[in-house]
């Protein structure tokens, strides 16, 4: 057992253990990927600090990296969504050091973050750019070792995308969350199915009926929108991009300004990385009983604060569900503290499309180690060989068999010359 580490009970790790070797039973392509790593040993030597969501899923991705050789250290990416029992399976039976505990305050939050850079980290993963902008912020002299890191998601790759175009970004991050097997699938049908799932545990309300607004139309919003109107909601879609705006008008879901849809909703979902997507003057149209819930990485989409400087009482009524009783006699409701719902009140994403985003984080993770000498300190995207290497696993993992191209078809497409 690693004797560094800060978690809530190790006494839950043989529960943790069951629930992590479940979850490996949906992640065929990490399998195959732990037992290349363990032959290849790819990361040998290496120190490794990520700054993940701490699930069944990433213990998954833990061993994968252990495997290939890492000295890895674990941390929260998120208060809310850490799972006590995966954190002491990790620490019990995998002798890791992780520093992650559900519902741990901002302090709390951060001191592991440092705890996990204290580790010296030649390789960086995060998940929302919390441990590089800490990194690059606070500790600046431990820039020296790092070769380079990954990201896992929309926000991080925003944020280093800034730092970037300010020039402060002084290692190579890959942007796994742009890797097509990624953000088609983990935030599309993972963000879209696990968030339902957040809002039922929380509420147990009908969706069916119901108006359901959702913030937003990029890969994780269609996801949800289509969830939701699987299950019989009204979905209406507020966006600021005219192109997406129009897509969502034809695929069918109404479209309108998020203080036109704050009229006549029931369920409001926000999924932009953007702040205050649901702000004071939507607050104060909202219908009794209104439901807010945030799917994006940060606490921000929802106009928190405002929430609680208007309301002149609040109670939680339910596990993830607090609510608000404003001066006029309304009463609104906050899921999940306003974190990502399904991480706070939920288990985040299903197992089978993390095998596909958490297989990105480990190849992206050897190629950095094999090429780093030639990597200049911006964001990179995923390489194309790898994308295609995990979808043909993915592929052949199910089961499913798709077509080869014949010489004659290969040779048509590279000419130009025949034409009608």
């Amino acid at each position: 057992m690693s004797e560094n580490f800060d978690i809530k009970d190790i006494a839950l790790a043989e529960q943790g253990r069951f629930r992590i070797q479940w979850a490996a039973r949906e992640m065929p392509v990490l399998a195959l990927l732990e037992e290349r790593f363990r032959k290849e040993r790819p990361l040998a030597g290496l120190r490794l600090s990520a700054c993940l969501h701490v699930t069944t899923e990433t213990a998954n991705l833990m061993h994968v990296l252990q495997a290939g050789g890492a000295d890895v250290v674990l941390c929260a990416s998120n208060p809310l969504s850490t799972q006590d029992d995966v954190t002491a399976a990790l620490v019990a039976h995998q002798e890791m050091s992780v520093y992650a505990i559900k519902g741990e305050d901002n302090e709390t939050y951060y001191q592991h973050i440092q705890a996990a850079l204290d580790h010296r980290p030649h390789l960086t993963m995060d998940d929302g750019a919390d441990l590089v902008s800490t990194l690059h912020k606070g500790r600046q002299e431990l820039l020296s070792n790092v070769i380079g890191g990954t990201e896992e998601t929309t926000t991080g790759v925003i944020r280093l995308r800034a730092m970037a175009a300010d020039g402060v970004l002084r290692c190579p991050i890959i942007a796994v969350n742009d890797a097509l097997t990624k953000h088609f699938f983990d935030n599309r049908y993972g963000t879209g199915q696990s968030t339902i799932d957040g809002i039922v545990r929380a509420t147990n309300v009908l969706l069916a009926g119901k108006n359901f607004v959702v913030g937003g139309y990029g890969w994780c919003s269609r996801g949800i929108a289509m969830r939701a109107s699987g299950m019989g909601a009204n979905v209406i879609v507020t966006e600021v991009d005219p192109l997406r705006a129009l897509e969502a008008v034809m695929d069918g879901y109404r479209v309108m300004t998020m203080l036109e849809a704050a009229k006549i909703g029931d369920i409001f979902v926000t999924s932009t990385g953007d702040i205050n997507v649901i702000d004071r003057h939507h607050m104060d149209v909202m219908k009794d009983g209104a439901i807010m819930c945030n799917s994006g990485h940060f606490n921000v989409e929802i106009n928190i604060p405002a929430l609680e400087e208007v309301a002149v009482e609040k109670r939680r009524v339910r596990t993830f569900l607090d609510e608000y009783h404003l001066p006029d006699g309304r009463r609104l409701y906050l899921i999940g503290e306003g974190r990502l719902v399904n991480l706070a009140a939920a288990e985040g994403h299903p197992s089978a499309v993390m095998d596909m985003s958490f297989a990105n984080q480990a190849l992206c993770a050897q190629y950095i180690a094999q090429n780093a000498a030639d990597l200049d300190p911006k964001v990179y995207g995923v390489p194309e060989e790898i994308d295609l290497e995990i979808a043909r696993l993915k592929l052949d993992a199910m089961g499913t068999r798709i077509d080869v191209l014949t010489p004659e078809q290969e040779k048509y497409l590279s000419s130009w010359e025949e034409g009608t």
